[in-house]
């Protein structure tokens, strides 16, 4: 009798949750759209190869930043940020001195900072 009232109960689960469909959105994107991924997918690969750089860690470990933490902080950055960051590291030349790394590691972790990501110059 428990055998009967077990299978009838999980048969009448299994018949009420046929019901639920779950619900897909998809749209199609623009080719604009498309390439403004691209992009900004371009512009974060090249700020964390700069950040992965030695001198940059070191001076990010002076400045008493978490370098692993930092460089997974860059991709939260929204576009605007990010092509300002980017928009520095442009500007730099080729080779740039030590000057020019500590102070865009300074103005990324400014942005983070401000940005409520992390917590450096805020105690």
């Amino acid at each position: 009798m428990l055998m009967k009232k077990l299978v009838f109960m999980l048969a009448t689960a299994a018949m009420l949750s046929v019901g639920f469909v779950a619900q897909v959105q998809a749209s199609i994107i623009t080719t604009q759209e498309a390439m403004s991924l691209e992009a900004r997918e371009s512009r974060v690969a090249e700020v964390q190869a700069l950040m992965a750089r030695d001198d940059v860690r070191d001076a990010m470990v002076r400045l008493g930043a978490d370098p692993e933490e930092a460089t997974l902080r860059v991709a939260s950055l929204s576009d605007a940020e990010l092509m300002q960051v980017h928009g520095q590291l442009e500007q730099l030349p080729a080779g740039g001195g030590a000057l020019a790394v500590i102070g865009i590691v300074f103005l990324v972790l400014l942005i983070l900072d401000l940005t409520g990501v992390i917590s450096i110059f805020r105690r």
